[in-house]
């Protein structure tokens, strides 16, 4: 019976310590937490607080940027998880894992991690589609950043920040600049409090955006700078594709064709390096526009070719009239079975099912 009381007791105390540690996080704590947490990790005895001490340095250590801290949490969560041989434990593990992977660009591991999580019972996935619908893409951010307003104080602004800048994101690519800067000024300044660098990051390539936008390439050049100086502290490689993206077309409007060309040779090459096809598929699109522009016929049909051959990679064509998707902004909606379509002509289609598949539930999904 002493043992048993024990037992609870430890329990007890784990909870009391994994929440003591999300209070200084929320407030900004974040050493502070840590060190609470590791306490946590290295004297309880309880498998299950060890795994939910372990979620949680793996979310903290994700959002200082310290990716490869969060893939060794990671890897003891997946232990902890078979120790207490629960499949939804295993599941979340693996999901960790693969974000940890994902993070530090490592995509056949994130892809097979993905994997190991659908072939298990009782798994939900949601997919996110990088096409362009921005109206969509705006919806989300807005209903996120309403709930956490709903949650009161007390909820953690760092959820609120990320709301904020994928707002801006959205606002941009609306035109709405102004509404685009007012996000992202309220999600740097909570960046700023919070030591977050992968965000600021993120803020800083935006506002160079947003900047761009307004073809004042003079601001935008010093954020894109400053953007990429904090994507290579931190390992972003796919951040770094974005930025010289983004410096890329600021040359452009410069008529700078040659410069241009010598930052997507720099994107390209880490484009290549991660197999990130969107990335090359961005890249040769705006090649396609230099060379058109330069007059130079061969190159401009080498790209065109490359173009195409990305999109049918990728599969970026809506599944019923096999326009590409991508290269403009339209509505899209994704089905339950995980295809996508134009939602214009989802809306015509005769049938119940999915055009494709022909399953027949189409009840909308998530893009």
């Amino acid at each position: 019976m002493r043992l048993f009381n024990a037992w609870e007791m430890g329990q007890d105390q784990t909870k009391q310590q994994i929440e003591k540690g999300l209070h200084l996080y929320q407030s900004n704590q974040t050493e502070k937490a840590l060190r609470v947490w590791m306490r946590v990790l290295e004297k309880s005895a309880d498998p299950a607080g060890r795994f939910r001490v372990l979620g949680c340095l793996i979310t903290a250590h994700a959002e200082m940027g310290r990716y490869k801290d969060m893939l060794k949490f990671a890897v003891v969560q997946i232990d902890t998880a078979r120790e207490l041989e629960d499949p939804d434990y295993l599941t979340e593990s693996y999901l960790n894992l693969a974000r940890s992977n994902e993070k530090l660009c490592e995509f056949q591991k994130t892809i097979s991690y993905c994997k190991t999580c659908l072939n298990m019972q009782g798994t939900t996935v949601s997919l996110q589609l990088n096409g362009q619908d921005y109206e969509k893409a705006l919806f989300f951010p807005c209903k996120a950043a309403e709930l956490v307003n709903d949650y009161g104080k007390g909820w953690s602004l760092k959820y609120r920040a990320m709301s904020q800048y994928h707002m801006a994101v959205a606002y941009r690519k609306l035109g709405h600049l102004a509404d685009a800067m007012d996000c992202c000024e309220e999600s740097m300044k909570i960046a700023l409090q919070h030591g977050d660098r992968p965000l600021q990051a993120l803020c800083l390539l935006c506002f160079a955006d947003i900047h761009r936008s307004r073809k004042d390439v003079q601001t935008a050049f010093p954020r894109y700078d400053s953007s990429m100086s904090i994507m290579t502290e931190i390992g972003n490689r796919l951040g770094l594709i974005q930025v010289l993206l983004g410096m890329t077309k600021c040359w452009m409007i410069q008529k700078e064709l040659d410069k241009a060309l010598e930052s997507i040779e720099k994107a390209q090459e880490l484009a290549e390096g991660l197999g990130n096809k969107l990335g090359l598929l961005k890249l040769h699109c705006l090649c396609e526009r230099i060379y058109r522009t330069k007059g130079q016929q061969r190159e401009l049909r080498d790209h065109v070719v490359k173009f195409h051959e990305c999109v049918e990679e990728m599969e970026l064509y809506c599944g019923m009239c096999g326009e590409s998707i991508g290269e403009k902004n339209n509505q899209l909606q994704a089905l339950p079975c995980s295809h996508f379509f134009h939602l214009k002509c989802l809306q015509t289609n005769g049938t119940r099912g999915c055009p494709n598949c022909r399953r027949l539930s189409v009840k909308p999904g998530y893009v």
